[in-house]
């Protein structure tokens, strides 16, 4: 699944993330984000369709269940949450 960066996982899905980039995958280093939490710590980036992940390049990433989120799709398929999300907001800011 190819994300669009859209922001929309990082802030609304509940998941679990790594707190400390530098401690890695461990015990005692997780913490839950998104709907009824904060947003993702590592969520870096102020307009939707440009986010970024500043612990996307750890060697520990693959570990997490942000890497493992996929879709039926293959691998090049637009994420399809992003997409929607990303329309959306465009209609939302079409002024008439």
């Amino acid at each position: 699944m190819k994300c669009l960066r859209c922001g929309y996982c990082c802030k609304e899905c509940t998941v679990i993330v790594v707190n400390n980039p530098k401690k890695g995958v461990v015990d005692g280093n997780l913490i839950p984000v998104g709907s009824g939490y904060d947003p993702c710590p590592h969520l870096m980036g102020d307009t939707p369709g440009e986010y970024s992940c500043a612990v996307h390049s750890q060697k520990w990433y693959s570990e997490t269940p942000c890497a493992k989120h996929k879709q039926i799709e293959n691998s090049d398929s637009p994420c399809r949450m992003g997409k929607y999300v990303l329309e959306k907001l465009k209609k939302s800011s079409i002024t008439v």
